[in-house]
């Protein structure tokens, strides 16, 4: 069965993402065609980018690191919830993606974005760097309104339209993680 992650993109006291990723993940858990887990960010403390190699190298010298690749390896495919700071991802998505990169490689990626414009310029922002790291990112996307998706701003309360996008988004990257299985 196909192993799926669903990293949370944010480590920010009082974060968002927390309750988005968790409901993404309750959706997910009602499949049968993968399995999913929720990655939070947030347990591996990785420190801004310390290694002295690049990542391309695969030659890692920090237990973090390692303890970071070995998650991230383990998976057949992605789902990114992203917040969007300043028209890009979070900084620590940036930093813990560019920890690695054989991981990451021939695997398929989706997107859950959540912003006052939905997320989408987060989830552009992460289509080119997940380009460079030849994942495949799939076309459906969920945005996520702080205007119409919480009330005040942070208490998550997504629309009924939602959880169909989220569906959508998790058929296309089951679908290519298990095409792009064969490349690796």
């Amino acid at each position: 069965m196909l192993k799926i992650a669903i990293i949370l993109g944010s480590t920010r006291p009082g974060r968002n993402g927390e309750a988005v990723a968790r409901w993404v993940t309750d959706i997910a858990n009602k499949r049968t065609d993968a399995s999913f887990e929720l990655v939070d960010l947030a347990d591996f403390n990785l420190p801004l980018l310390d290694e002295p190699i690049p990542a391309s190298m695969g030659q890692y010298s920090k237990p973090h690191t390692i303890a970071w690749s070995e998650k991230i390896s383990s998976f057949d495919g992605y789902v990114f919830v992203t917040p969007e700071y300043n028209h890009a991802t979070s900084g620590a998505l940036k930093n813990a993606i560019d920890f690695l990169f054989h991981e990451w490689k021939d695997k398929a990626a989706g997107f859950v974005g959540y912003g006052g414009n939905g997320g989408s310029r987060a989830i552009e922002n992460l289509r080119l760097i997940v380009g460079e790291l030849h994942i495949a990112d799939v076309r459906a996307q969920v945005g996520l309104s702080l205007i119409t998706d919480f009330e005040n701003y942070s208490v998550f309360k997504p629309g009924a339209h939602q959880e169909p996008a989220v569906n959508t988004m998790l058929d296309q990257v089951i679908a290519w993680s298990g095409a792009l299985k064969t490349l690796r």
